[in-house]
Order: C-alpha cells, then sequence, then structure tokens
C-alpha cells in the first residue's frame, strides 16, 4: 500500500480544514440567516458543518450559500437496457429532482431464517431523507413503504440509516437523524414483522449528532444477549466519538468513546454461534472502527480500532497500522474537506468491519493505489481480538493504473468466518470519468470472499449484472457531490446481504441514485 502521496500523480493540493472553513464563511451572508433546518448561516464554523456527512448539514449548507446542491446536467444520459440486480426502491419517480436514492443499511431476521430482509437507506421524498424497504422472499423482490414509515414521529427525518433484528427481543430496530430528537439526535422506529413500523425511543437527544450506525448482539449464549449499540459522532461536543446502549431499546446508555473528533465508521461484534471456550456464557466484544481523517481534504489517514469486552461500558483504542495516502480524485469543489471519486463521490476511505469466530477480526477501506491509481480496496486482520493488526494487503486483483478506481468497500462474515468484501470497481473504464455522462464514469460491483476467516481470499467476481451508468445528482435538497457515503453488508446463514447505489434506472432520460440488491452466496 502506498503511505505517502509523492509517487501519485499530481492532483488538487488539499487546503486545511481551518482555512477551508474560513474560505466559505467569507462567501456566506453577512448577516445572520436562519436556514429551513433551524441552523443559523453564523454557526456554520461553530457547528463544524464542513465535516458533517449528514442531510440536514447540507441543507443548511446548501441553503447558506456555502455547497453546491444539485442541478440539471448539460446533457441526458442513455438508458444502459440492461435490468437492475434487485432493485430495493420501487416508489414511482416522476422527477429526477427527487429521486435521490442512496446510502444504505440491510439486515436479515433470524427468525425466519433470513427470509425477511430489512434495508433502510436515504430517500428525499416528501419533504424528508428516509426509506424503507422489505422483503419477505430472501431479497428475491423488495416493496418500498410507503408513506415512508420512518418519516412520522420524530420530526423530519434526515437519513444516515441504521437497522437491525433483535432475536432476543424479537423485534426490528430502525433509525435515522431526526429534528424531534433534540433538533438532530437518533431517532428510533420499531417493527415486529419488518413491514408495519411505529414511533420508538430517541436513542440519543441531540442537536449536531452525526454518522450513526447500529449492531446488536444476537449471541444467545453472550452475557449482554439483546443488547443493542448505536455509535455516532456528536459535533456538539467537538465532534467526538460516543457509543451508547441499550437491552429494551428505550433506555439508552452513552460513553463517550474520544475527547475530539474521530470519525465513527461502524460499531459492530461478536457474532451469533461463535465458539465459546467450553461453551461457557461469556460478554461478547464489542467494536467501534474510526478513521483519523488528518485534518481532511488529502492528508493522510488512520485506521483506529476502539474495542470494550465488558458489554459497552469501558473501551480501549487501538491504532491499526500506519497513516497512509486517501482515495480519491480531488475534493469537492464546494467544500474542500471532503474528498471525492470523480464525479460526485464522496468518500474519505471508509470500510465496515466485521467479527468471525475465534476473536479474528476483519476490516475493509479505501486508500490510494501505487503510481496514478487513485483508489484500491485493503483488508486487516487480527487474530487477538482487535489488539494487533495484520499489515494491509490490496484485495482487489487487478493491475494498478490510472482511471481504475475502487472505492467504498463494504464487508460481512458468518459464525464460519466466511467474509465476503463488496466495493465499487470502475477498472472497466477506457478513460477519465469528469461528468456523469463520460464513458469512464461507468462502474460495477465486485467482491472476493474468504472461506477460512480471511486466512486466504478466493478470487474476485462482479456482483452487479452489467455495467452500471454513473447516476447524476439533479436533487435542489442534496449536495451535489454526493452518491451516497457509506453501504453496509451483513450476512446470515451462509449469504451475504450486499447494497450499493445503482445508476440504471433512467427518469427523464437522466440516470438516478437507486439502491440494488444482491444475495451473493458465502463460499
Amino acid at each position: 500500500m502506498n503511505m505517502s502521496k509523492s509517487s501519485r500523480t499530481p492532483r488538487n493540493v488539499a487546503i486545511p480544514i481551518l482555512l477551508a472553513a474560513s474560505l466559505a464563511l467569507l462567501a456566506a451572508p453577512a448577516l445572520a440567516q436562519m436556514t429551513s433546518t433551524g441552523i443559523d448561516c453564523s454557526e456554520i464554523n461553530s457547528l463544524r458543518l464542513l465535516h458533517q456527512d449528514n442531510m440536514r448539514a447540507g441543507l443548511a449548507l446548501i441553503e447558506c450559500g456555502i455547497v453546491e446542491a444539485g442541478k440539471p446536467s448539460s446533457g441526458n444520459a442513455t438508458e444502459d437496457g440492461a435490468p437492475p440486480n434487485i432493485l430495493v426502491s420501487n416508489r414511482a419517480c416522476n422527477s429526477q429532482f427527487s429521486c435521490t436514492k442512496s446510502e444504505s443499511a440491510v439486515w436479515a431476521s433470524t427468525k425466519d431464517n433470513g427470509m425477511t430482509v430489512v434495508v433502510n437507506y436515504n430517500d428525499h421524498n416528501l419533504g424528508q431523507y428516509s426509506g424503507t424497504s422489505y422483503s419477505k422472499d430472501g431479497g428475491a423482490t423488495f416493496t418500498e413503504i410507503l408513506a415512508p414509515p420512518f418519516g412520522s414521529g420524530h420530526g423530519t427525518n434526515f437519513g444516515d440509516p441504521i437497522v437491525v433484528y433483535n432475536a432476543k427481543l424479537d423485534k426490528w430496530f430502525g433509525g435515522d437523524l431526526a429534528t424531534g430528537c433534540g433538533g438532530q439526535g437518533i431517532g428510533l422506529w420499531t417493527s415486529n414483522d419488518g413491514v408495519t413500523w411505529t414511533v420508538g425511543a430517541c436513542a440519543h437527544v441531540g442537536g449536531n449528532d452525526d454518522r450513526e450506525s447500529m449492531w446488536v448482539d444476537n449471541e444467545p449464549s453472550s452475557l449482554n444477549y439483546g443488547r443493542m449499540y448505536i455509535s455516532w459522532n456528536d459535533f456538539n461536543n467537538n465532534g467526538s466519538l460516543f457509543v451508547t446502549r441499550s437491552d429494551n431499546g428505550t433506555t439508552w446508555t452513552p460513553v463517550q468513546l474520544s475527547n475530539g473528533f474521530i470519525r465513527d465508521v461502524q460499531v459492530t461484534g461478536t457474532p451469533k454461534g461463535a465458539p465459546r471456550p467450553n461453551n461457557a456464557p461469556v460478554r461478547s466484544t464489542v467494536f467501534v472502527a474510526a478513521m483519523d481523517e488528518g485534518g481532511g481534504g488529502g492528508a493522510t489517514r488512520q485506521n483506529v480500532m476502539f474495542r470494550s469486552t465488558d458489554g459497552g461500558v469501558t473501551w480501549q483504542s487501538f491504532v491499526m497500522g500506519p497513516r497512509f495516502a486517501p482515495v480519491g480524485d480531488g475534493q469537492c469543489a464546494s467544500n474542500t474537506y471532503f474528498e471525492k471519486v470523480n464525479p460526485i463521490w464522496r468518500h474519505m476511505g471508509w470500510g465496515e468491519p466485521g467479527v468471525g469466530p475465534l476473536g479474528v477480526v476483519h476490516y475493509t477501506y479505501a486508500a490510494a493505489g501505487t503510481g496514478n491509481d487513485h483508489g484500491d480496496i485493503f483488508y486487516q486482520r487480527s487474530t487477538d481480538n482487535g489488539a494487533t493488526w495484520s499489515a494491509a494487503v490490496k484485495v482487489n486483483q487487478d493491475a494498478d493504473a490510472q482511471f481504475k478506481t475502487q472505492w467504498m468497500p463494504s464487508l460481512s462474515v458468518n459464525l464460519q468466518g466466511k467474509v465476503t468484501i463488496s466495493w465499487y470497481d470502475r477498472r472497466a473504464a477506457t478513460s477519465a470519468c469528469n461528468v456523469p455522462t463520460d464513458a469512464g464514469c461507468s462502474y460495477q460491483r465486485w467482491g472476493r470472499q474468504s472461506k477460512d476467516n480471511g486466512l486466504t481470499f478466493q478470487p474476485e467476481f462482479v456482483i452487479s449484472t452489467a455495467l452500471i451508468p454513473q447516476p447524476d445528482q439533479q436533487d435542489g435538497g442534496v449536495q451535489s457531490c454526493y452518491a451516497g457515503d457509506y453501504d453496509y453488508d451483513t450476512a446470515l446463514n451462509g449469504v451475504s446481504y450486499i447494497t450499493w447505489t445503482d445508476g440504471r434506472r433512467v427518469v427523464n432520460g437522466v440516470h438516478v441514485q437507486d439502491v440494488d440488491f444482491a444475495a451473493v452466496p458465502e463460499p
């Protein structure tokens, strides 16, 4: 893995975040201006909105004139003609300006052996940003629930999806950022069947939460069986990393993990059915993956893993390796804190952790390749329950080359140690990608699997059924530099459930962002 930027082709030089914020504020109105989100434009710096990746922060920055909103492209795209793998969202769109569906989390129910699958995702619809779809046939077909079930009960929903099935409570929990939980806190909804949802508790009452993630301990032998965990960044506390826990979904106990900003990536833990010494009950280990973004832009990154062995009460942190050069072709034009993969994929290199049997912990992420390759997928493994980590190894098997970017990986692992890594892949590109209509912007969803708990990996393979045209972003209520910030995969009963942002759906001649799904058998 390339550990410095010296071998990369010239690219935009990152502006330090404080300078970037100051330059952005120069463009803001001289007088205080209250946005529709309840955020005053004078608060951009104090709330560190340029660090946040949620929809409410983005909308406030749009209304303050700091970042660009989506707008019509200069030309119409042509329809690919190939059907998507499986469309998660079947909501009809009558305008390309209201069809921004991306950034997804998927979970399957242990109660019916994975026949019920729920996907929560960002969907700008009816003045809110949440979409929820379910499958009752193991993911063969999906139905989007209309009206959006998370769109009411906690004020305005601003996305950042989470969803789990709690086996002990026999209940689904899903959520997003919501104004009814303190202005921008974490709101939950519950369901007995994944279809009918009712408003639940506020997992955290906050005014400036961001990038939450969720996991539930579904291991029956665990002393914390049924305990749920949610991690997030709290920008009312300088962007510090927090995690909160609950045994009933109603009462939540928060713990602060950092005293300053380090990006929340994902919370996870020991899988259901993992081997236990002498079958004795033990507490499942819980992990929160995080990233030190080095001040943003083209600065180097560092992966950090937080670990709790007492059910989320106390935590340790472990640096996973040396700093590395970031994935990306440059910075988002109107917010240089965020890197992007051309033309609009805002991405800092975040990935996803997973825990296999025997104390083996897995992590995948994206970083710069060698030479002029601006993105590859990397993998690290710990065999001592997250205390020490192997050197990072490249996952995608193609040779590093310009325009052949790989980015935004996800990972799942089951109780037998079968690992699946999936990612966006532009190896089929024949030219540079600058605007969505360029041929070089098309991409695929690729994957690679291990059947021995990450010790070795089988050859990579294509998950998407056809080349995917790059979707545009023409929604005026969403930042222009956006196609989803992450996707969260899970595994159950020998199947990896994978979702991603797909561009094969066409509305009024424009390829729009949509959520696709694939159920990939484990090796």
